[in-house]
């Protein structure tokens, strides 16, 4: 009854400040008696009190649902027999479960209507509609062997001659056979140094180069001279920088905050270094093709794009329906905003033999690096020919024969014919023999107009540019009658039924590390912002350790550098991804260095006692569960919440005291759940010195963030401490039994063996050796199940992995969804797949959903007609099922495989050990396997909206992304001589974004000098594409919509707005400043990034 009165008082009281401060907002409406009111005056007055009495009607339906969330947990409590004998919390109910302290702030979710309208617009996803009609028979096309014989009319061209472009390229991974490094010593800086003597030599001849991070490295080495020499010729037109991200970038396990870091990385480089803008994208080796990528082009302000790992069913399909060049759409975009103009080459390869034409053994005899005396030369026994004044007119025949056979495979008489291949142009004899032999054909060509062409070198904007005046429309534009498309482009094949679904999974353990680098490096560059900006406002910049931004530049770029394609796949040798490995590491050293540095300026009370010290650090960082805090005295905590809004959620530390006590900033009493920390299935943690020896135990405590912000605790060792409460912890051994909840789940492991016939599963492809079998080992796995008032878990042992399932009993988000991580470790397995399984009773038949990048939700359909490895895809993010009741997601922290390969299934490849290479060059199978920590959180959710072909995420499966793939930081205080000065929360945000908002990344812009940042800063936002049609649950904080709306010159306490300036995705593109009070708006599934000046 106690209890029932205080929630009562605290519930009136908080009504009594709401409509107080609702008063205070009322009066504030007023104007100076001195001065005559004008007509504006009343104008804008009335404007005034109409904005402020819409604010006064969302304040009351606030405090409504404040007033029934209080009215709702004292009739909660009420109804459990929820009084504790001795009056302490927590304690049990009478009905078995546990009772936790009154968090004392109610929370909300209020969605406005107009905001749920996006998810329910009628967009398509036209790939689906292809995969469907097709029939994926793989018949000899003769020459061209994946497609079909091409003829023509002789006379075709006469009115309209054919204009061909031949694009000369290097393709040069960063890392792959070799690493970065490498690579760049024995072949990239050949490329360079050749580039900058051999174009200008002729300024007809042409040339792109797509990877910045070497480009960079080349530049920082080259002296002045060859910069000038290079800057002349990317100014004149002759070399052209293509997409201009630091790397090609993986488009399937890559998440959209790194496919955009490394793009603007790359773009920043250039703009400082050379002022040049790329127009056009170039992804000739990314394994399949992801919608996102035009997308994240379009934004940066890059009109066209060119693709080229597609199915050869569907190149086929496209080739026919002359649809290699369309308009690439977004699914949701029902006008034409997002769309990007895209061409898809026809044929195998990005090689020369493959981009002539239709037939390879000619085309391979005008790859002029393969002449006789050559280390390369031609498979189909027929070598070049050098180009003499005998043969000139035949060669010419037989090449524009082939250019004709290729052009009729679009719809108009403009040809692009890329010519180069992997670390080509390294020797300076490949730049004479290509650039001589081809010159000489086109001379003759352009001189005989009875051949009706005209050809010549050029770059890829140059044939862009060509197709779009031919069509009579600006660039970017939709040419007439060009087709427009939605939907991706995976499971990729080259052949047979050699699928790309492999990659996907391999290597998870670089994959889990990428996606913790990303996290920190987002955390580092919003704290470290922030920490730059409050500096500078208090006048003690020259305090700061403002020069962590080389850090930070160190970690964009090694993150950048990860992204690329052959590097988050797993597709590398095991020399170049320790190398990654070991890049990562460095990185996230910086990064930490970074955050703590960034929190001890910003939770320190009295900015005049700052002093940095590089030799004493403030802070330290520690693993949750990992790293012990040894509580011989008293510790003080800073706990970082690294997402844009407010949190609650379960904590947990390694101490080494069972008499931990756990207080907040103002001394509030939290609640601990003390549980062992396990090393095996019966082995506790111990820690032993030479005057030490103790047992070591999780703390786990419930913790309120503030959004972005840094909360400071105390921990220390307490005799008496009676909100400490042990875990029950007992061993069972597994036995099924049916569910009797209304959704059932099972979760089965099984493998899959590769192919006993020659060709194999590898790092690559997932070539199976028929359905999985199911995950079998002779003795029954250990099962401990801990329970106690925070959280409960049950976690088994088996041989080969060990899976832990985590339920906590906390309000808000990090409750509502099961909290799921597999320990895999399969070193002692020959070419075996470990698979988890989720089977259902939902009724979602051959349907499920896919996350693009962490973007975008892509429908999918399981195919039979399809073999089984096919209908894998990547999820770097989630996937779900559903069907008209329910909907079932699955989080993941890291990229992985994923299917349903039946109804009410969702399957996911967590690790692959492969004894054998696959044929695909990188002459290794996959057996560097470590043990592998898979996350995952499991969220079901009733459903009451259609099945439409367009999916969205509800805003709880949004948050529970959020929380899943980005950790509370903890930051233990490191002890001093002198004490620790008094420190306070950092909160600093003045309000609340709205919860459809996500802030991407609030990142320090380059100045001049490369180890100091400008005054601006990058302010990234997207705003997310909600499903209302889930059953809403309460968040654990206040949640409300805006229809897209959002002030940001009061976002930032204690920090004023000076500048406000949106800009393209990349920031090359500015647009005019807005004023400083601009209400920005944002459309869903809206990317935008603003330049800010914040002091």
């Amino acid at each position: 009854m106690k209890l029932k009165k205080q929630v009562t008082v605290c519930g009136g009281a908080i009504f009594c400040v709401a409509v107080f401060s609702l008063y205070l907002m009322l009066d504030r409406v007023q104007h100076d008696p001195i001065t005559p009111p004008s007509p504006w005056f009343f104008q804008s007055q009335i404007s005034v009190l109409q904005n402020r009495i819409e604010q006064l009607e969302q304040l009351l339906e606030e405090n409504h649902q404040i007033i029934s969330h209080i009215k709702d947990s004292v009739l909660e409590l009420t109804d459990t027999g929820a009084i504790s004998p001795s009056g302490h919390l927590p304690f049990r109910s009478a009905n078995g479960s546990w009772v936790l302290p009154f968090d004392g702030r109610p929370t909300f979710l209020s969605v406005k209507p107009l905001d749920c309208q996006f998810a329910l617009i009628s967009g398509n996803c036209e790939m689906l509609d292809v995969y469907s009609l097709l029939s994926f028979d793989n018949v000899d096309g003769g020459v061209w062997k994946q497609g079909f014989e091409i003829t023509y009319e002789p006379n075709e061209w006469d009115d309209e001659p054919l204009q061909v472009f031949v694009v000369p390229h290097s393709h040069n991974d960063p890392g792959w056979i070799k690493t970065f490094d490498k690579y760049y010593n024995d072949q990239t800086q050949h490329i360079f140094n050749n580039m900058v003597v051999k174009l200008a030599e002729d300024p007809r001849r042409k040339f792109i180069w797509s990877e910045i991070s070497f480009f960079a490295k080349w530049w920082e080495s080259a002296d002045v001279h060859k910069q000038e020499a290079m800057r002349k010729l990317i100014l004149s037109g002759q070399l052209e920088m293509v997409t201009g991200g630091w790397v090609m970038t993986d488009e399937a396990n890559a998440h959209y905050f790194a496919m955009i870091d490394q793009l603007i990385e790359g773009h920043q480089w250039l703009e400082k270094n050379l002022g040049v803008t790329p127009r056009s994208g170039w992804a000739v080796d990314p394994f399949g093709h992801s919608a996102t990528m035009p997308y994240l082009l379009n934004r940066a302000n890059i009109s066209s794009m060119l693709i080229q790992r597609v199915h050869y069913s569907i190149k086929k399909h496209f080739a026919a329906t002359r649809s290699l060049e369309f308009m690439w759409r977004q699914t949701w975009d029902i006008e034409s905003g997002t769309d990007m103009f895209c061409h898809m080459m026809p044929f195998y390869s990005y090689d020369v033999p493959h981009t002539c034409g239709p037939d390879p053994k000619i085309c391979c005899q005008f790859d002029f690096k393969r002449l006789p005396g050559s280390r390369v030369n031609c498979p189909w026994k027929v070598p070049p020919r050098a180009i003499t004044d005998a043969n000139v007119a035949e060669r010419a025949g037989v090449l524009l024969d082939q250019y004709r056979k290729k052009s009729k495979l679009f719809r108009s008489k403009v040809l692009l014919v890329p010519l180069g291949d992997d670390f080509r142009y390294d020797k300076a004899l490949e730049w004479d023999q290509q650039y001589f032999n081809y010159q000489k054909l086109f001379d003759y060509m352009n001189s005989h107009p009875e051949m009706h062409v005209k050809a010549q070198f050029a770059t890829l904007t140059d044939y862009f540019n060509a197709v779009y005046k031919a069509n009579g429309v600006a660039p970017g534009t939709r040419p007439p009658d060009y087709p427009v498309l939605s939907g991706d482009f995976f499971a990729y094949a080259d052949r047979e039924d050699h699928y790309w679904s492999g990659y996907y999974t391999s290597r998870p353990f670089y994959k889990n590390l990428d996606r913790v680098l990303e996290s920190h490096l987002r955390g580092a560059e919003v704290l470290y912002s922030l920490a730059v900006a409050h500096a500078r406002r208090a006048g003690l910049e020259g305090r700061y350790p403002v020069s962590d931004y080389s850090l930070l530049t160190d970690a964009r770029r090694n993150i950048g550098l990860f992204q690329h394609h052959d590097a988050i796949t797993g597709t590398a040798k095991e020399a170049v991804v320790i190398d990654y490995g070991n890049r990562l590491l460095h990185s996230l050293v910086g990064l930490k260095r970074v955050i703590i540095n960034a929190a001890h300026f910003l939770v320190i009370k009295n900015k005049d006692i700052y002093r940095f010290y590089q030799t004493e650090p403030f802070l330290e960082t520690v693993r949750n569960s990992l790293d012990p805090i040894f509580l011989l005295f008293l510790r003080y905590l800073v706990l970082f919440n690294p997402i844009e809004q407010e949190r609650l959620c379960v904590v947990t530390l390694l101490v080494n005291s069972v008499r931990v006590r756990v207080l907040t900033e103002d001394g509030q009493t939290l609640p601990v759940q003390l549980s062992a920390q396990w090393v095996s299935a019966v082995e506790m943690t111990s820690f032993k010195t030479y005057t030490l020896s103790c047992f070591f135990v999780q703390a786990s405590f419930m913790a309120r963030l503030p959004a972005l912000g840094l909360a400071v605790f105390h921990l220390y060792d307490s005799a008496d401490s009676p909100m400490t409460l042990r875990s029950d912890t007992q061993y069972i051994f597994v036995r099924r039994k049916d569910d009797p909840q209304e959704v059932r789940v099972q979760i089965q492991f099984l493998t899959y063996g590769t192919r006993p016939s020659k060709d194999k599963s590898g790092a690559y492809l997932f070539l199976p050796d028929g359905n999985a079998k199911p995950y079998l080992q002779r003795e029954a796995p250990a099962v401990r199940v801990v329970e106690g008032p925070l959280f409960a878990e049950v976690v088994a042992h088996y041989q080969h992995f060990q899976q832990t399932v985590r339920i906590h009993n906390v309000p808000g988000v990090e409750g509502l969804s099961l909290d799921i991580t597999t320990m895999v470790d399969i070193r002692d397995q020959n070419n075996k797949e470990l698979a988890m399984r989720l089977v259902t009773d939902i009724q979602s038949g051959d349907t499920f959903y896919t996350d693009l990048n962490g973007f975008q939700i892509q429908p999918r359909r399981y195919f039979q007609k399809l073999p089984l490895q096919a209908n894998f895809y990547p999820m770097p993010a989630m996937a779900y099922i559903q069907d008209s009741q329910y909907r079932l997601t699955l989080h993941t922290a890291q990229a992985l495989g994923v299917s349903s390969l039946a109804s009410g299934q969702l399957e996911v490849i967590l690790d692959r050990r492969l004894m054998q290479d696959d044929n695909r060059g990188l002459g290794q199978g996959l057996k560097d396997n470590k043990r592998t920590a898979n996350r995952f959180r499991l969220l079901l959710e009733r459903r009451s909206g259609s099945g439409k072909v367009i999916s969205f995420p509800s805003l709880l499966s949004h948050m529970t992304s959020t929380i899943l793939n980005h950790d509370v930081l903890a930051l233990p205080v490191l002890s001093r001589k002198h004490g620790v000065p008094p420190m306070r929360t950092f909160a600093p945000l003045a309000g609340t974004l709205p919860c459809d908002f996500h802030l991407l990344n609030l990142r320090s812009i380059q100045s001049l000098d490369t180890h100091s940042p400008s005054p601006y800063t990058a302010l990234l936002l997207h705003r997310l594409g909600l499903d209302c049609g889930l059953e809403a649950q309460n968040p654990g904080f206040n949640c409300t919509t805006t229809q897209g709306q959002l002030s940001i010159s009061g976002l930032f306490r204690g920090l004023d707005l000076q500048l406000l300036q949106p800009m393209s995705l990349s920031l090359m593109h500015p647009q005019p400043p807005l004023s400083n009070d601009s209400i920005i708006n944002l459309e869903p599934m809206e990317i935008s990034t603003y330049k800010l000046k914040l002091c």
